[in-house]
């Protein structure tokens, strides 16, 4: 079907409260296509275990409104939650995709993990690796891939129709902006992709990846171009591109490491497959020691 650019996407959105994160549906009507981005597994650190009721509620909309799932994204390889695309597609099919610079990611953490010889860096863990500018219809709708590294090399946010899903590059605008501290982050390039974002028309929502409620507040999913600019107590219209280096700097060198990264990074990078079984039959994730 011919996509139209004039239409716009209606979106559900879900807060994990664990893991402050968003998962987003994006779709036209009951009854056709969708996507799925950035979807959450449980994981309990002290137990190792896994569960579904965050990807159950995703599932629980997509069966009551009769929604045909297209596309599972990821915007990036999360640091702080396990992805359950895997579960997701299980139940309703579609291909799992991410921007095709998570090779450049894989390949430092295979090195850090020291992941096993059958783990190839290469990317096909995942259906499809996008390209920036890349557009894909999803019945009257369609999505652009946007190219955004700062948080990580391969960072991608996702135009459709008059929103963006900006992944980790910015927060509500009383929160910020993302760390840039993980191996292959970069404070420069993140502000020249948030600049690239905050270029489209003020009205444009932007859809975020995460919140961090101060107290006393509701998380926000969903905020608009202008409001950041005048907003975002990081980058806000007047910031330089060297006042938001020094400041991101800074910051970053106050912070701890994100609570679930060493099983996170090992899940996603695999697409959110769980390490391969050993000869008991069980799953296990490493700990490098004095590495991260």
């Amino acid at each position: 079907m011919t996509k139209r650019k004039d239409v716009n996407p209606k979106v559900k959105s879900f807060f994990d409260v664990d893991t402050s994160t968003f998962t987003h549906i994006v779709y036209e009507n009951e009854g056709t296509p969708c996507l799925i981005i950035d979807p959450v597994l449980n994981f309990d650190p002290k137990s190792g275990r896994t569960s579904t009721h965050s990807a159950d509620e995703v599932i629980d909309f997509i069966k009551k409104n009769q929604l045909h799932v297209e596309f599972i994204l990821e915007t990036h390889a999360h640091a702080d939650h396990l992805s359950s695309a895997p579960y997701l597609k299980k139940q309703f099919g579609g291909k799992v995709a991410i921007g095709e610079h998570i090779l450049e990611v894989q390949k430092v953490f295979k090195e850090i993990f020291n992941l096993e010889q059958d783990f190839v860096a290469d990317g096909k863990q995942f259906d499809y690796l996008i390209k920036e500018n890349e557009e894909f219809s999803f019945g009257k709708l369609s999505f652009k891939g946007l190219f955004v590294p700062g948080h990580t090399p391969a960072c991608m946010a996702y135009q459709i129709g008059d929103a963006i899903f900006v992944g980790d590059t910015m927060f509500p605008p009383d929160v910020g902006s993302a760390r840039c501290d993980f191996p292959g982050g970069n404070a420069k390039h993140l502000y020249q992709s948030v600049m690239k974002i905050m270029s489209f028309p003020e009205s444009t929502r932007l859809f975020m990846c995460h919140d961090y409620p101060l107290p006393g507040r509701k998380e926000i999913s969903m905020t608009t171009v202008k409001d950041q600019q005048l907003n975002n107590i990081h980058i806000h219209h007047g910031v330089t591109q060297d006042q938001f280096v020094e400041m991101r700097q800074a910051r970053d060198a106050t912070l701890d490491m994100p609570h679930l990264i060493i099983p996170a990074i090992q899940v996603n990078i695999r697409a959110g497959s769980l390490p391969p079984v050993e000869g008991n039959g069980v799953s296990y994730l490493k700990i490098p020691l004095n590495m991260l």
